[in-house]
């Protein structure tokens, strides 16, 4: 258990460093590519421009489609764990921090996208609008790719929709 708990304690300081901090002096290989992917993010974000309907992108990845039905309460209590364990370090629900405020996004964006985002942050990044427009409102800072399954991601999808679900219901 000792060994599980430094193993996601190192996970989650070398995502906040290589994912949050893409303007840090250090210059291992990892960070130089994160400021790559920042440039050419920034520097290509007029060649596309973000859909009239966020809704309709599905994102670039894996996830081509996903079946909502109603919320799952398990996969809801396994998002919020791994929210807590691997996102904090860059995201806040109600608010922005390093990265976007989460409260919401699955009313602003497609559950393929959020997966997708997840799942494939440094392609999401280089090619997607909205990934390129986020990255731009967050200073330049780039999404850290925490290597997560499909499995996670769905998890996690079905925390922000258990959030969001919340937020409509009042």
């Amino acid at each position: 258990m000792e060994k599980r708990l430094k193993t996601l304690l190192f996970l989650l300081v070398s995502g906040w460093v290589v994912g949050c901090h893409p303007h840090s002096t250090n210059n291992n290989h990892s960070m130089m590519n994160n400021n790559a992917a920042t440039n050419n993010a920034t520097s290509s974000s007029s060649a596309a421009a973000v859909p009239a309907n966020p809704m309709d992108d599905k994102g670039i990845g894996p996830v081509k489609s996903v079946e909502l039905g109603p919320i799952q309460p398990e996969l809801v209590k396994k998002g919020e764990q791994l929210f807590n364990e691997q996102c904090t370090a860059c995201h806040r629900i109600d608010s922005r921090y390093i990265g976007p405020a989460l409260k919401g996004v699955t009313k602003r964006q497609s559950p393929e996208w959020i997966m997708n985002m997840i799942l494939n942050p440094d392609v999401m990044i280089q090619q997607d609008p909205i990934a390129k427009q986020l990255v731009s409102e967050s200073n330049g800072a780039v999404m850290a790719n925490l290597h997560l399954s499909e499995d996670q991601a769905r998890a996690l999808l079905e925390y922000f929709r258990s959030i969001d679900d919340t937020i409509s219901s009042k």
